[in-house]
């Protein structure tokens, strides 16, 4: 399986840049990164509407899961098992978006087959790319019985 990280926004930060790749280094699944720019002019329902548009437009053939503050709150164990129901139904690809500042337009959640969130509390989108990959790396800890996970 192959996981697709679809953002939008730029990683800039070389702190954040290095704990992705620390984590994402250490999958099983191979990582790929699109990165959509983000929309600086207009009104904020516009951009995201515009956002959602061409993070839409570049979304691998596959599940997709959004990352949103409305999804679900899933443990660490319940996010593995997600992970492995969608390994085990044969998904050749699984795409994460992650919205811009001002989150998902309403078409990119319908669209997603899962939308997960991270807790309550708001967390700035370049930050939810290394939360997620950490998150991936302990589902797939997890899945392998490693030690890592110690919930």
């Amino acid at each position: 399986m192959r996981i697709c990280v679809i953002a939008v926004g730029k990683l800039r930060d070389a702190a954040l840049k290095d704990l992705f790749a620390t984590y994402s280094q250490r999958l099983p699944w191979s990582v790929s990164v699109v990165e959509i720019p983000e929309r600086s002019s207009g009104p904020p329902a516009l951009r995201v509407q515009r956002e959602g548009e061409d993070l839409r437009r570049r979304l691998p053939d596959g599940p997709l899961i959004a990352l949103d503050g409305t999804g679900a709150d899933l443990t660490s164990e319940a996010f593995a098992e997600a992970l492995a129901r969608y390994r085990d139904d044969g998904a050749g690809t699984l795409a994460f978006a992650i919205g811009g500042a001002d989150g998902h337009p309403p078409e990119t959640l319908a669209a997603a087959d899962l939308v997960l969130s991270f807790g309550k509390a708001t967390w700035p989108h370049r930050l939810v790319r290394v939360m997620l990959a950490e998150q991936l790396y302990r589902a797939s800890a997890i899945l392998a019985g490693h030690p890592y996970h110690r919930g």
